[in-house]
C-alpha cells in the first residue's frame, strides 16, 4: 500500500517492464507503479525496506511517497525525491507517526524531524532510521512543536478561518518580537547587495508585491517580484550581489523551492520567510526569517499573510538601517507605529455586524470586481483571491489605473466593486475611479480611513480602518479583505475551511 504525493515521470517505462513481467494494473495512474514495483523487489527476496530503496532509485521526478505492507506490518518506510511536499516524522509515546504536514500531528506529538530530499525513513512503533535513497547513514535533527493542543481546535469559533482570523492580533505580536541577531550577512554584504528579488505563490506573492515597495523606499534597494513558478523557468540573470527573499508559509512549496534551487545555483543569496522550522525551503536559503503566525488549519491563508507582512516590513526596515538609507527618527516612527499594530487589528474585529450584512446584499452576486493602487494594489487582489477562494464567485483584482483598459466595461448594476481609498498620496486618483464607477451604476464598498467624509458621500458603503501611515495601511487592510470573503462565504453555504479543489500546501507543479 503506498500513499503518493508528486508526478511519477517515468512510469509509462517502468509499467510496461511490470506488465511484460506478469503485474496487472487497474488504473492509468503513475501512483499504481509504484507498489508494484516495489512487490518485484519483494517477490526476490528483498525487505520492505530494501525493496523500497531500490524503487526509489528507479523513480524520476519529485515524489514523497510512504509505503506500508501486510508482509511486514510493524513498519512503515518513507522516502522523499525532489520538491514534492513534506514528509513529517512525530516522536510520540510508545508510538511514530508520519504526515505531510505538521496540523495533522497535533496534539498527538511535540517532537517532528522533517525528511529532506534524497532521504529515506524506516519507522516502526518505538524508533525510526533515517537513511539516504543509497543506503548511507543520516544523522537528523529533531524540532520542538511550541504548539499547544487547544491550538488545533475551533473552541468557540463555528471554522478555523474565523479562529485565526481573530488570532491575528496575538500573532502580529509574536512577530515584532523577532530578532535578526543571527542575521545570514554582514552589513558589508547587505550594502553590496545592488538588486533584490521576491518570489512567492498565491497570498505569498501577494505579500511579496507590498515587500518589494518597502523595501525600495526604506531601504533604497532596487527590487523585483516575481511567480516563482514563472521565475524558475525564466533565464534570470542572478549572481552573488542578488538577495532573493522567498516566501512559503509552508516551506514546501514546490514551485518556490524550484526557484530558490535556480537561484542558489547561480550564486544569488538568500533568505525565506517560513511558519515552520526544518521545512525544505529554511534548509536551502542561507538564513530564515521566522513569521511567527502560530498553527495555521484553514486553507486559506489569513494570519500567515498579515504576519509575512509584518516581517517583510522589519526586513525593509532593517535593511534600511544597515545600508544607512533610513534615518534613526524614521525607523522610531516605524517602530512606534508597528507597536500599536495589534491594537489596531483588534478594533477592525471588535464588530463584525456589517460584513454579515454585506454578505446578505452582495452574496448571491456572480462576479466582484477589487481595485487599489500602490501598496494596495496587491491588497485589492489578495481580496479578490480569498472571495473566489472561498466563496466560489468569479471575483478579480486590479490597479485601479488600469480600469479604463478594460475591466470598466465589465461595470454595471450587477458588479460589485470593492475599492480600497486609503488617504495617502494616491487619494484623489482613487476618488476618481470611485466616481466613474457610480457614473456607470456600479454599487462601490469603499475600504478607507475613519473619518473620511468625501467617501462617505461616494460609495455604497464603506468599511472602516484606523487611520494609519502609507506603509500600515496595506496591512490594516488584509482584515476587511479576510471577513469579507469569509461572511459572504458562510452566506453561500461554502465549506470555508476546506475549500473544494485546494489544498493548504500546494507541493507538486
Amino acid at each position: 500500500m503506498v500513499v503518493h504525493n508528486g508526478i511519477f515521470e517515468n512510469y509509462l517505462d517502468l509499467k510496461r517492464e511490470l506488465a511484460d513481467e506478469g503485474h496487472i494494473f487497474n488504473s492509468q495512474t503513475d501512483a499504481e507503479c509504484i507498489p508494484h514495483l516495489i512487490e518485484s523487489y519483494m517477490n526476490n527476496g528483498c525487505s520492505l525496506e530494501e525493496a523500497t530503496r531500490a524503487a526509489a532509485s528507479r523513480i524520476d521526478g519529485a515524489n514523497a511517497v510512504v509505503v506500508l505492507s501486510r508482509k511486514e506490518p510493524d513498519k512503515i518506510v518513507s522516502f522523499k525525491l525532489g520538491n514534492a511536499g513534506g514528509i513529517v516524522i512525530g516522536y510520540g509515546e510508545s508510538e511514530m507517526l508520519l504526515a505531510s504536514d505538521i496540523a495533522a500531528l497535533l496534539p498527538h506529538v511535540r517532537t517532528v524531524a522533517y525528511l529532506a530530499v534524497g532521504e529515506m525513513a524506516t519507522v516502526t512503533r518505538k524508533r525510526v532510521q533515517y537513511t539516504r535513497i543509497d543506503g548511507s547513514a543520516v544523522k537528523k535533527s529533531t524540532a520542538r512543536v511550541s504548539y499547544g493542543a487547544l491550538t488545533a481546535t475551533k473552541g468557540e469559533y463555528k471554522h478555523f478561518m474565523l479562529k485565526e482570523i481573530h488570532e491575528q492580533p496575538d500573532a502580529v505580536l509574536d512577530t515584532l518580537r523577532i530578532t535578526l541577531p543571527d542575521f545570514p550577512f554582514s552589513d558589508d554584504r547587505i550594502r553590496s547587495f545592488n538588486r533584490a528579488i521576491i518570489i512567492g505563490m498565491g497570498t505569498s506573492l501577494h505579500a511579496g508585491m507590498v515587500g518589494r515597495m518597502w523595501i525600495e523606499s526604506l531601504a533604497g534597494l532596487a527590487c523585483e517580484v516575481d511567480n516563482s513558478s514563472e521565475f524558475r523557468y525564466r533565464d534570470a540573470v542572478l549572481d552573488e550581489n542578488t538577495l532573493v527573499i522567498s516566501i512559503s508559509q509552508s516551506g514546501e512549496t514546490a514551485d518556490t523551492l524550484g526557484a530558490m534551487d535556480l537561484a542558489k545555483s547561480r550564486g544569488a543569496r538568500q533568505l525565506t520567510l517560513c511558519n515552520y522550522e526544518g521545512t525544505q525551503s529554511t534548509r536551502v536559503a542561507d538564513g530564515v526569517l521566522p513569521i511567527r503566525a502560530g498553527l495555521e488549519i484553514s486553507v486559506a491563508g489569513t494570519k500567515t499573510f498579515v504576519c509575512s507582512l509584518v516581517t517583510l516590513y522589519a526586513l525593509a526596515a532593517y535593511l534600511g538601517v544597515k545600508r544607512g538609507y533610513l534615518s534613526e527618527e524614521r525607523l522610531a516612527n516605524i517602530v512606534q507605529e508597528l507597536l500599536h499594530l495589534p491594537e489596531m487589528i483588534g478594533q477592525l474585529l471588535s464588530d463584525q455586524s456589517q460584513y454579515e450584512r454585506l454578505a446578505l446584499k452582495y452574496g448571491r452576486r456572480a462576479n466582484f470586481l477589487f481595485l487599489g493602487r500602490g501598496k494596495n494594489y496587491p491588497l485589492a487582489m489578495e481580496g479578490a483571491l480569498k472571495l473566489k477562494e472561498i466563496s466560489y464567485i468569479h471575483a478579480e483584482g486590479y490597479p485601479a489605473g488600469e480600469m479604463k483598459h478594460g475591466p470598466i466595461s465589465l461595470i454595471d448594476r450587477k458588479m460589485p466593486v470593492v475599492a480600497l481609498v486609503p488617504q495617502d498620496d494616491l487619494y484623489e486618483k482613487m476618488l476618481s475611479n470611485v466616481n466613474e464607477v457610480k457614473a456607470r451604476r456600479g454599487s462601490v464598498v469603499a475600504v478607507a480611513a475613519e473619518g473620511d467624509k468625501h467617501i462617505s458621500e461616494k460609495a455604497d458603503e464603506v468599511i472602516w480602518i484606523p487611520k494609519a501611515s502609507a506603509n500600515i495601511t496595506p496591512i490594516l487592510n488584509a482584515i476587511p479583505m479576510q471577513l469579507l470573503a469569509y461572511y459572504i462565504a458562510v452566506e453561500r453555504g461554502c465549506d470555508v475551511d476546506q475549500p473544494r479543489n485546494l489544498a493548504k500546501s500546494v507541493t507538486v507543479e
